[in-house]
């Protein structure tokens, strides 16, 4: 699978090197995301997937139109993240710095990949996206998680509003009834959506078959809809950045859930990064007329870890990265050869 920048999204999708960039479902850093999103779109990305949030939208709009004065050739789909329920993706981590002794190492500071924690203030929520990596280090247990969700008429509302191109739903098999709630929720909002990506891992207790069975259920309630879908296999969720090695786990949930997928193209994310093209490619596994193997990538810890070094240069010059013409083409060419892997 060769990557193809220019391709029309849709071509792309078809021709098997479509390319998504997550921008995160509970991340509102909206300067960071202005900047990170052009240059998603000046290297070349397909599709740019952010939180159903109207100042993050008008945000990666932003981006967009800068993108496209430098050049770019064609617009890409704007995405907005939903869930049918209870999902790490749609978080943020909360504490009160008082409660931390003194003594205490903060080993969350570090381990925090959008620099979202300040130990005098406690976490910056704007760009706190639900990781979880501080909820699991805190020593004594003082970081607690708070759900973002939108529901209902303020759902509604938020897609008539924002008129995205394309929709990403989170579920977990057992709520076929929750997604078939939000899929008539969408539906109400009259949108003509290029795209329905379903996304779907394996969770705590793996099991292929259970899992595709649950995608059979919900392939039923897509076929009556009367858009294109794709399922989005989420191998480890936010831990691109982490190493090479967390690859692995979308590549390995392709391996073992490939034959038994309902038809619809198909699509890896949750610790993808540069390595995860080369770990397709060793894999045996043989397309079904159904399926017919990986339309695309999506990529987000591991582009934002890339970007960073830029972005924190472009802070400390108390200037935007976009705003640095020695800095962005250098950024945009990082996120380049990571499509390009």
């Amino acid at each position: 699978m060769r990557v193809k920048p220019w391709l029309a999204p849709e071509a792309a999708l078809a021709h098997g090197s479509w390319v998504k960039w997550i921008g995160g479902a509970s991340n509102h850093d909206l300067q960071g995301l202005e900047d990170q999103a052009a240059l998603a779109t000046l290297a070349g990305a397909h599709c740019l997937d952010v939180a159903a949030d109207l100042g993050v939208i008008s945000a990666v709009k932003r981006g967009i139109a800068w993108a496209l004065e430098q050049g770019v050739p064609r617009r890409p789909w704007l995405m907005l993240s939903l869930s049918d329920g209870v999902d790490p993706h749609f978080r943020k981590a909360v504490f009160d710095p008082q409660l931390c002794p003194s003594s205490c190492p903060r080993p969350c500071v570090p381990v925090c990949p959008a620099l979202a924690i300040d130990p005098s203030i406690g976490v910056i929520a704007n760009r706190c996206y639900g990781c979880g990596r501080c909820l699991e280090i805190c020593p004594l247990n003082l970081i607690q998680e708070q759900a973002v969700k939108l529901e209902g008429q303020q759902l509604l509302q938020l897609l008539k509003q924002a008129q995205p191109d394309a929709i990403e739903v989170h579920t977990s098999p057992g709520r076929s009834q929750a997604f078939a709630q939000l899929l008539a929720a969408i539906s109400a909002s009259d949108l003509s959506l290029s795209l329905l990506a379903v996304s779907c891992g394996e969770g705590r207790e793996p099991g292929q078959l259970a899992l595709a069975a649950y995608l059979w259920q919900l392939h039923g309630f897509l076929t009556a809809s009367s858009w294109p879908w794709l399922w989005q296999l989420d191998g480890r969720p936010m831990s691109g950045d982490i190493g090479a090695g967390t690859a692995h786990a979308a590549v390995a949930l392709f391996e073992r859930l490939g034959p038994f997928l309902p038809p619809g193209l198909i699509q890896l994310a949750g610790g993808t990064n540069a390595d995860s093209r080369r770990r397709l490619l060793k894999i045996q596994i043989s397309p079904t007329p159904a399926t017919g193997g990986i339309a695309g990538i999506a990529y987000g810890g591991s582009a934002r870890a890339l970007l960073q070094p830029f972005l924190i240069e472009a802070e400390r010059r108390g200037q935007r990265l976009l705003h640095c013409p020695d800095l962005w083409p250098k950024a945009q060419h990082s996120l380049e050869l990571l499509w390009a892997c």
